[in-house]
């Protein structure tokens, strides 16, 4: 009689990688993306809007550190205009973080991820 049913090639068909391998495998990726994602926690990105007239400061965990604002921007009948400088530097800041994950943690490739 033939076999029937099972994996073919054995354990699931893990490409002759045991299933041991295959677990510390996963662990140290898991400890590496741990370690990257620590490492982008601690960096900051900044971005200026206006010309350096609104600058501002993120971590890695996308808190925003510092907002820093020139003088002359401030202008009482034109408060728009800073908000938006503003929104303009914060989105950018975020934006650069992101773009940091994903150049770090993309080198994973795991679907789902990001």
């Amino acid at each position: 009689m033939g076999k029937r049913g099972g994996f073919p090639g054995g354990m699931g068909g893990f490409g002759g990688m045991n299933l041991n391998q295959l677990m510390k495998e996963a662990k140290k990726m898991q400890s590496d993306m741990e370690k990257s994602q620590e490492e982008l926690g601690n960096m900051e990105f900044d971005t200026t809007a206006g010309g350096g007239a609104v600058y501002v400061k993120v971590t890695g965990n996308k808190v925003v550190k510092e907002i820093k604002i020139q003088k002359d921007v401030v202008d009482p009948d034109d408060v728009e205009m800073l908000q938006d400088l503003i929104l303009t530097s914060v989105n950018e800041a975020l934006r650069k973080v992101d773009d940091a994950q994903a150049a770090a943690l993309g080198k994973y490739n795991i679907p789902g991820l990001m």
